[in-house]
């Protein structure tokens, strides 16, 4: 692979901030700053935490994926599914800070 192409990769992994009331929780903690985020379903973890430490300018101490399966949803007759997705939760290094929410 090319340097163009591991960098539209790395770009690519990351697909949004995952914001939910837990996920707020661990980012507000004292001590261990973890971040949770919606990533690719191919992703790997160096390749998240390669992404994050890339796009954002921080430390990346670990990280944590996990395959959430779609909900099957019905609306009459008619049966669907919403897709699958991952989630990765992010362990920033000590002294470390990314505030998403931050009203500044």
């Amino acid at each position: 692979m090319s340097a163009a192409e591991i960098s539209e990769r790395l770009l690519n992994a990351i697909r949004a901030p995952h914001l939910s009331e837990k996920a707020l929780n661990l980012a507000d903690s004292e001590g261990r700053k973890q971040l949770a985020f919606k990533v690719a379903t191919d992703a790997t973890k160096p390749e998240i935490a390669q992404a994050v430490r890339k796009i954002f300018d921080v430390e990346v101490d670990s990280v944590t994926v996990m395959n959430c399966k779609g909900k099957r949803k019905r609306r009459g007759n008619t049966t669907g599914r919403r897709p699958n997705w991952k989630k990765a939760y992010v362990t920033l290094a000590a002294g470390q800070d990314l505030d998403f929410v931050a009203a500044d």
